[in-house]
């Protein structure tokens, strides 16, 4: 009987593992990502082997679909993908790392249920002896076998929005902000899984403490990187008399307990904080209101707990 198991080519000389980036709606955000992190990769139009300032790693492109049946045969040490597809292929890998980022936002993605705005379908119990068009065929028989439906699952090789109503009575797709689900007339009936970017690993490269080293260090770098990027580095001035209102602003938006140092001037001290980026279009004039003076925000490259 033939292996199940994908050839593994030699890695590139002086590279410890082999990693698998995401060719699709992922690509550019996870570059964006992985520079910030340190690591510079490039790639032409025409090639699926990336060049990186790294010669530790090996990059491979490849589709998020099918990154983790890789992972878990050796053919990649490590691999930026989807949850949805390491859970859609029921793929035997470690999860390193959750990270909440997709193509346009922060946000988990979701696979839902949809059909036409017209359509007599409100619940997934109506869905009995019909027929659903979707890519994630086993998350949607599964999620159909946990509410006792019977249905008929197509797979879909794209454009599933156009398969409803004259090619399936319903599907279950992808969505980000739901803008192209209503662009098409469809609603949403259910949501079957939300989904976020992941890092997953294979479980024999852990046992290789010289892999598992660097694979360690790839996620603390993401991770912090990840982390920043919803973080500002805030700094001012104060009175020192005015140090009790201004901790009393900073107290519920601080990442931790401000750093405080006395200017050359007497009854002076400079403030600075981590703050949500989110939170400064509030927090900066409660900070003035209280005495706060000469306001700097600064973005932050990396936070490392």
């Amino acid at each position: 009987m033939a292996s199940s198991r994908a050839p593994v080519s030699p890695l590139r000389p002086g590279a410890l593992i082999r990693i698998g980036l995401p060719k699709g709606s992922l690509q550019d955000s996870t570059f964006e990502l992985l520079k910030k992190a340190g690591w510079d990769f490039s790639v032409n139009a025409r090639s699926y082997y990336p060049t990186c300032d790294d010669p530790e790693l090996d990059a491979m492109l490849l589709r998020p679909q099918e990154m983790s049946r890789y992972v878990e045969r050796g053919a990649l040490d490590l691999a930026i993908t989807g949850l949805d597809w390491t859970v859609e292929n029921g793929s035997d890998v470690e999860i390193m790392q959750r990270l909440s980022y997709a193509k346009a936002s922060r946000s988990p993605v979701r696979w839902v249920l949809a059909v036409p705005d017209n359509s007599s379908i409100t619940s997934v119990k109506d869905l009995e002896g019909l027929t659903i068009s979707t890519e994630v065929v086993e998350l949607t028989r599964k999620y159909l076998a946990r509410h006792g439906v019977n249905a008929t699952v197509q797979f879909s090789h794209g454009a599933t929005e156009v398969k409803v109503p004259h090619l399936a009575d319903a599907i279950v797709e992808i969505t980000e902000t739901g803008s192209s689900l209503k662009a098409n007339r469809l609603k949403i009936i259910d949501t079957i899984m939300e989904s976020v970017t992941v890092i997953v690993a294979n479980k024999d490269s852990l046992k290789d403490p010289v892999k598992k080293a660097k694979m360690d260090a790839v996620c603390l770098m993401l991770k912090g990187a990840f982390d920043a990027g919803a973080k500002v580095l805030l700094k001012f001035n104060a009175k020192e008399a005015d140090l009790p209102q201004i901790l009393e602003v900073l107290a519920s938006q601080s990442l931790h307990s401000p750093t405080i140092n006395h200017l050359a001037e007497a009854g002076w001290i400079a403030v600075e904080t981590v703050v949500d980026k989110s939170f400064i279009r509030n927090i900066i004039p409660r900070l003035k209101a209280v005495g706060a003076q000469g306001l700097i925000e600064i973005p932050i490259n990396m936070i490392v707990m």
